[in-house]
């Protein structure tokens, strides 16, 4: 991803609305970096989302926008703190 791109991806706001445990709607996400029925890892602006569940479906990913919906029985969602910055992937896996 080019610097400009990222750049323009973290200035998209960041928020999360549950509906019901059933349906999870995030903006301001700039990456998926997994997904199966029980998990989705995704990275947004204020850092990496994790939500847990069962029969996890993402229903909407708009790269453009950074929006994404997940539906299914969602029974957690946790945040990794944001990465300091200029630290890159390995320098936060080995702390």
């Amino acid at each position: 991803m080019a610097t400009d791109e990222r750049r323009e991806l973290a200035a998209i706001p960041h928020s999360l609305s549950l509906e019901g445990r059933r349906r999870l709607l995030a903006s301001g996400v700039t990456e998926v970096e997994s997904f199966n029925e029980q998990e989705v890892i995704m990275g947004t602006t204020q850092g990496t989302l994790a939500v847990h569940g069962e029969d996890l479906h993402m229903e909407k990913l708009s790269v453009d926008s950074g929006d994404v919906v997940v539906t299914g029985q969602i029974d957690a969602v946790e945040y990794e703190d944001a990465p300091e910055r200029g630290q890159g992937l390995l320098a936060r896996l080995f702390r």
